[in-house]
C-alpha cells in the first residue's frame, strides 16, 4: 500500500513540476532554441499518427505516375511557392527557412516515406506548429494530386528537368503589340 501511495505522490509532483515548467514560462517557444527532446518526440509522434489516421480516406488517382501529371505537379510546386521553403532540384529554398523550427524538409525523402494519401492530406490541411499552411482553401483537389505526383518523383527529378518543366511558357494567344502613337498634330 505504501508503494502505491509513493507512486501517487511522485506522479502528482511530476505533474506539478511539468505544469510549473510549461505554464510558468520556463519552456522556451523561441524557434532559435532547439526543442526539448521529450517534447520533440511527443509532438513528432502525435503528428505522424494523426496524419496517418486522418489520411486513411484519401484514395489516390491512378494516374499519379503519369509523366504529364508529374510535370504539371512541378509547375504547381513553383506556382504555389512550395519551393520557397522546401527547395527543389537545383533550387535552394529561401534563406529564412533556416530560422524555422522545425525546418521544412527537402522533399526527396517525403515522396518515399509518406503515402500519397498522407501527402495529399498534408497539402490540403497543413500541419500545426510547423509553418506548413493548409492549402485546401485555394488549391483544388486535382492540383493537390499533381503536387503529390511530383513530390513522389522528387528524388529522381534532375535540376535540368525541373527547370524545363517550370519554365514560363508564352501565352497561347499573345496580346497584340500596342498601336504606335499618333503623329503630333501639325501647327496651323
Amino acid at each position: 500500500m505504501r508503494l502505491l501511495a509513493f507512486i501517487g505522490v511522485v506522479l502528482i509532483l511530476a505533474l506539478a513540476a511539468g505544469a510549473v515548467y510549461f505554464f510558468g514560462g520556463f519552456y522556451s517557444v523561441a524557434a532559435s532554441v532547439p526543442d526539448n527532446p521529450a517534447v520533440a518526440w511527443a509532438v513528432g509522434t502525435v503528428r505522424e499518427i494523426s496524419i496517418r489516421n486522418q489520411a486513411a480516406n484519401a484514395p489516390a488517382p491512378p494516374e499519379l505516375d503519369d509523366p504529364a501529371m508529374v510535370q504539371a505537379g512541378a509547375r504547381e510546386f513553383m506556382e504555389e511557392r512550395c519551393v520557397v521553403c522546401h527547395g527543389a532540384p537545383g533550387v535552394d529554398g529561401a534563406k529564412f527557412y533556416e530560422g524555422m523550427n522545425p525546418q521544412p524538409p527537402y522533399l526527396d525523402k517525403a515522396g518515399g516515406e509518406l503515402s500519397p494519401g498522407e501527402l495529399f492530406w498534408i497539402i490540403k490541411n497543413g500541419i500545426k506548429m510547423t509553418g506548413m499552411p493548409a492549402f485546401g482553401k485555394w488549391v483544388e483537389d486535382d492540383e493537390a494530386w499533381k503536387l503529390v505526383a511530383f513530390i513522389r518523383k522528387f528524388k529522381s527529378v534532375t535540376p535540368a528537368q525541373f527547370k524545363t518543366w517550370t519554365a514560363e511558357k508564352p501565352p497561347a494567344n499573345p496580346p497584340a503589340p500596342p498601336a504606335p502613337p499618333a503623329p503630333p498634330a501639325s501647327p496651323k
